[in-house]
């Protein structure tokens, strides 16, 4: 037993619940619904892997059973390190090579997040496939991945610190958009991890480039308001203003996810030139994925690989790379099995013609895609993959010609041949009924 985060001890001044004693791995005594992101101490004991003692006192105690311990290769990682010195994030930079996780994952070497720690979700990462089926699936993949790969202990985070960050980014992004919100965000880091896990990737990027990927999918769309950059120019949001109409919502984004890096405390032992300097790498990955600038990063990535001068060994052409796996991930729903790509196009599309509503109600002019009486999903989907999304990925095939970019080619062919030939009420979904649906995430894989 550790105590892994210090605070005071709470007496026991009443007996803990029986119907909490069965809750499995670790021992909470908390009144702090912080700690775990819940709205509020009751729904503590809702919490598997917990057992859970409120108190209306605001101070709390949090032990760890580490029952995973002595044949778990990641119990250090939950380990309070703050003792210690840290060294500099920059001077990991000679050790990261030869440290960070470039190993081949195995099946047999993986848990579903039941086993590893949550408790939650059912998840298969190693076939690049996985249905989440809790509220918080961001929350739960982006810590699972934190510990897969070490990134705890190598960084010495305080878990709890780790995960409250991941609920406040979970809680930052609009629950009302139909697309844009956490569980887009979850996707595109499932997406993410499997773009990294490719051998060329994973044999060349360093832990803190893995720690850079996951931090910039897992936020790289935070408070989205449900609108693109157009609509806000043209009503004179105060977004636009103060970014100058240039990549409005990616600063935004950016300047969110810094914000609650530094509120959570997470990247707090840090120097503070390591740390500036990774908030900046942060933003430049989330810039990135401004779709206005989707012509401008392809004709850099083409360049690169008619050349042949992409050297991972190089940590700029590293970053370039993660930015180009970031634009992948964000836009890879059509590459994605049809009947998880169909039930995605339907949400953005519904977006769109939201945008499109408050418009013609506040006498705009109706963005392009936004008009429902001008536009189907079907229209939308071929346009986009045929002038964004396939010239994306041809490259990204170019680059890393593996199994996993010959089957996202082969479902973007066929997706995009059904939206273009099948009759209409097969590609029909009521708009209405997607928007509440819960939407599985699907595999890259088959």
């Amino acid at each position: 037993m550790e105590v892994c985060y210090q605070l005071p001890v709470l007496p026991l001044d009443r007996p803990v619940p029986k119907h909490v004693l069965g809750r499995r791995g670790a021992i909470c005594l908390t009144s702090s619904p912080i700690l775990f992101g819940g709205p509020a101490p009751r729904q503590l004991s809702k919490r598997r892997g917990a057992i859970s003692y409120d108190s209306s006192d605001q101070t709390a105690l949090y032990i760890r059973m580490l029952g995973m311990s002595a044949s778990h290769p990641r119990t250090d990682a939950v380990r309070s390190e703050a003792e210690q010195p840290v060294r500099s994030v920059l001077s990991f930079q000679k050790n990261l090579h030869s440290s960070h996780y470039s190993r081949n994952h195995t099946h047999a070497t993986h848990h579903t997040l039941d086993q590893e720690y949550i408790g939650q979700a059912k998840t298969f990462i190693p076939l690049c496939s996985f249905f989440l089926d809790t509220g918080k699936s961001l929350v739960d993949l982006t810590l699972h991945l934190f510990i897969d790969y070490g990134l705890i202990k190598l960084f010495r985070l305080d878990l709890l610190k780790l995960r409250q960050f991941l609920v406040m980014v979970h809680e930052a992004y609009r629950r009302q958009n139909p697309y844009h919100n956490a569980l887009h965000a979850a996707d595109v880091t499932q997406a993410m991890y499997c773009y990294m896990q490719e051998p060329q990737l994973s044999e060349s990027l360093t832990s803190c480039d893995i720690l850079l990927g996951l931090l910039a999918a897992a936020t790289h769309d935070l408070d989205h308001p449900g609108v693109n950059q157009t609509f806000l120019i043209k009503t004179n949001h105060y977004l636009a203003s103060l970014y100058q109409n240039a990549s409005v919502l990616e600063n935004h984004h950016w300047k969110c996810a810094v914000s609650l890096l530094r509120e959570s405390g997470l990247l707090s032992h840090f120097p503070s030139e390591d740390r500036q300097n990774l908030e900046e790498r942060l933003g430049s990955l989330i810039l990135a994925t401004d779709i206005s600038r989707q012509n401008e990063y392809l004709s850099q990535f083409r360049a690169h690989l008619d050349r042949a001068d992409l050297h991972l060994n190089n940590s700029q052409n590293r970053h370039f790379i993660l930015q180009m796996a970031l634009k992948c991930a964000d836009i890879c729903n059509p590459c994605r099995p049809w009947h998880i790509s169909k039930l995605w196009s339907h949400k953005v599309t519904d977006e769109f013609f939201s945008q499109g509503d408050s418009e013609k109600r506040q006498n705009l002019d109706v963005s392009i895609l936004c008009d429902r009486n001008a536009n189907t999903v079907a229209k939308i989907q071929i346009g986009f993959i045929s002038f964004v999304v396939e010239p994306l990925f041809l490259e990204w095939a170019r680059f890393s010609d593996t199994p996993l970019s010959q089957i996202m080619l082969g479902h973007m062919t066929s997706n995009k041949y059904k939206w273009t030939h099948l009759p209409q009420e097969d590609l029909r979904e009521s708009t209405q009924s997607t928007s509440s649906k819960t939407l599985p995430q699907g595999g890259l894989g088959p």
